[in-house]
């Protein structure tokens, strides 16, 4: 374990993933039988930031869950950014990447990673600050990373291109998800269901003076999308959006091709 004093004479690390040590577990400390390991107390910090959010979590919040001391806990992780670090990597696990080498068509494929990408980001809202705070090089990031840049490498791009669009694509689903998933917090915090909070805000937008005209503006395009509850509408948005990039790289690679 790594004390307190020790650790403010260190300089900040950048990651947990570039510090080259074994994790510690399932020995004993002190001489007393430890049922803990590292894998275990990532897995409860995730259920954790799940529940009550990435503000409540602390490392004396997870001890008590795990019912142990606080000094306990940092026998297996250094610092509080390295469990969310941890954390971070492993709910990446959950992705289901397609094989870029076995034949199928890259945007099926791509079509699966934004759509896997995004259900994350909604599934854990705590997972988008923290993709903006950490290098994001555990093995499970850089697997989903690594198969990104082979699906776009399939497309045809050229490799002045490939980048950008993965840039396009992934930082576009980053922003849905993002959005998405603190609006369906934002409801269950409320009490109620995305449709009764939607309704009941609309209903307030367009009664109000201020904003009635923008709200008539914009009814002929709601009413045009279509789609009975949120998730409908929200789901439609989404698909045609990502056929808008899909589309868009292929007139990229068409272009390429003829110049």
């Amino acid at each position: 374990m790594v004390r307190a004093a020790d650790r403010a004479k260190r300089p900040a690390r950048t990651s947990v993933w570039l510090e080259g040590k074994a994790p510690r577990g399932g020995a004993t400390r002190g001489g007393q039988p430890s049922s803990l390991d590292r894998d275990r107390i990532t897995e409860v910090t995730v259920r954790l930031l799940d529940a009550e959010g990435l503000a409540k979590f602390s490392m004396r919040r997870l001890a008590a869950e795990l019912n142990v001391t606080a000094m306990s806990v940092y026998w297996y992780v250094d610092t509080k950014d390295d469990l969310l670090e941890l954390a971070l990597d492993a709910v990446f696990g959950e992705l289901d990447l397609p094989d870029p080498g076995s034949g199928e068509d890259w945007r099926d494929q791509l079509r699966a990673l934004a759509v896997g990408y995004r259900a994350l980001l909604v599934r854990h809202p705590w997972v988008s600050p923290l993709v903006g705070t950490f290098l994001n090089i555990g093995p499970h990031s850089m697997a989903f990373s690594l198969c990104v840049q082979q699906v776009v490498r399939n497309t045809g791009l050229p490799l002045s291109g490939q980048t950008g669009a993965i840039s396009a694509v992934f930082q576009w689903v980053y922003g849905f998800g993002t959005i998405e998933g603190h609006f369906v917090q934002r409801c269950a915090s409320a009490g109620m269901t995305q449709d009764e909070y939607f309704h009941q805000a609309m209903s307030t937008f367009s009664g109000h003076p201020q904003f009635a005209e923008n709200y008539r503006s914009s009814a002929d395009i709601m009413e045009a999308r279509g789609g009975d509850t949120v998730e409908e509408m929200r789901e439609r948005d989404f698909t045609f959006a990502l056929e808008l990039l899909v589309a868009g790289i292929e007139a990229m690679v068409a272009r390429s091709v003829s110049e």
